[in-house]
């Protein structure tokens, strides 16, 4: 039975921060133990962690509220804390309704307990009657899919065999507030799937989600609201795309700074030739304020900025570029005189730049090549093979096959209307 709404948010927590005490090292004797009492300025062996700092939210009722960050970010501690499982240091918490939790493989199971004697156990962790858990029974094995394994102690369960069992069980004491900690990375694909199909029936029904991911696509696609939490600390809340983008600008500029203090991969001989009469010698991929950066987002701006010299007059270059992925397919190789830009001539130093408004390629990691070349491509004046290493994120993409997102539209009907035959 679903909590009233009155308008009070299920969970609520003012400035709640978490502190854990870290023991560096244990005495190895009383006689250790006591001559370090009388050691001037003697090191305690403990050290404070802080695994949340004045954080502040509240999820409403039907929410379906993501949380992103690293690992270590005090994710999963947040989610204990609301369930009751671990107590904050300060601040407060408030939660409304039934609770039920799949924070970690295996909790409220007993490994010597069959799968059948841990629904009963499990459910009635969850507030569920012997007479409720009976009139659920045959749905919960049903959903798990576990077939004559339920019948099985659990200690001779798989990772992705736990998962179902537990998320069969929470799905089926019909909480008000449902805590998901990524587990369900564990299942594979068609069970995945069947997941996501029972949360949206559960949302469908007034049922409310707090879910920890680190697939920021099925954040996107699920949640209404997000979180980013990172050191402990709130860094936004919002829509859902807002907060991934802020979080992924994050990466990408600690990646770019990282990335800043190693060289760029040397052009050994085999990965570079051509005549010299024009050299590119510098390549930049940069973002939409032209800040040269390593990782990028589908569909933002990405611009490929080349720095060239030739030594003479040289009449009618032709610059392009191509992009290759990690398996070395060749993605696309546009150039300038398919761009429709004609260069009369280049003589000292200039740059000519290739910019993608929208950047069609999906996650993953990519190789650029660049080059130079006559008109007639008879002469090569040089080319940099697959030299320049990037990465894309999802982003805003709700796409996750392939190579590129296509960016098309889906209607209904035959889609006529206000397109050209």
């Amino acid at each position: 039975m679903r909590a009233v709404d009155d308008g009070r948010p299920l969970v609520d927590l003012d400035r709640v921060s978490k502190r854990f005490i870290i023991h560096l090292e244990q005495q190895r004797s009383f006689q250790e133990a006591f001559i370090r009492l009388f050691q001037k300025d003697r090191d305690t062996g403990e050290r404070e962690f802080w695994s949340l700092k004045d954080v502040t939210f509240s999820v409403a009722k039907g929410d379906c509220f993501g949380i992103i960050g690293p690992n270590g970010s005090g994710k999963s501690t947040m989610l204990k804390i609301i369930s009751g499982i671990l107590q904050p240091t300060s601040g407060e918490v408030t939660t409304r309704g039934r609770i039920a939790s799949l924070l970690e493989l295996g909790s409220g199971f007993h490994p010597d307990l069959t799968g059948r004697e841990n629904i009963f156990l499990n459910a009635s962790v969850h507030g569920l009657t012997r007479t409720q858990v009976l009139e659920r029974l045959d749905d919960i094995i049903a959903f798990s899919e576990l077939g004559d394994f339920i019948d099985m102690p659990i200690r001779h369960y798989s990772s992705g065999m736990y998962v179902r069992l537990g998320f069969a069980v929470a799905i089926h004491t019909e909480p008000d507030l449902l805590l998901v900690d990524e587990v369900l990375a564990v299942g594979d694909a068609s069970f995945q799937l069947k997941c996501l199909e029972a949360i949206g029936e559960f949302r469908a029904n007034g049922g409310t989600l707090l879910l920890v991911s680190h697939d920021l696509g099925t954040v996107q696609a699920i949640c209404n609201r997000a979180m980013w939490l990172e050191d402990g600390q709130v860094q936004a809340v919002g829509s859902p795309t807002d907060v991934v983008m802020a979080y992924l600008n994050q990466v990408a500029e600690k990646h770019d700074a990282e990335a800043g203090a190693r060289p760029l991969p040397s052009l050994e001989h085999g990965r570079r030739w051509g005549t010299g009469k024009v050299s590119i010698s510098k390549v930049e991929l940069c973002d939409v304020n032209g800040t040269p950066r390593r990782v990028f987002v589908t569909g933002a701006t990405m611009l490929v900025r080349l720095t060239y010299h030739a030594e003479g007059r040289v009449a009618d270059p032709i610059f392009g570029l191509a992009i290759h992925d990690q398996a070395g397919t060749h993605i696309c190789g546009p150039n300038s005189d398919f761009g429709g830009l004609h260069i009369p001539y280049v003589e000292g130093e200039g740059v000519v730049t290739y910019a993608m408004p929208s950047l069609p390629l999906l996650e993953g990691s990519y190789w650029l090549s660049v080059s130079t070349h006559n008109r007639e491509d008879s002469e090569m004046y040089d080319y940099h093979d697959r030299a320049y290493p990037f990465r894309v994120h999802r982003g805003a993409s709700r796409e996750r096959y392939g190579l590129v997102a296509l960016g098309g539209a889906w209607v209904a009907g035959d889609g006529k209307q206000g397109h050209g035959t």
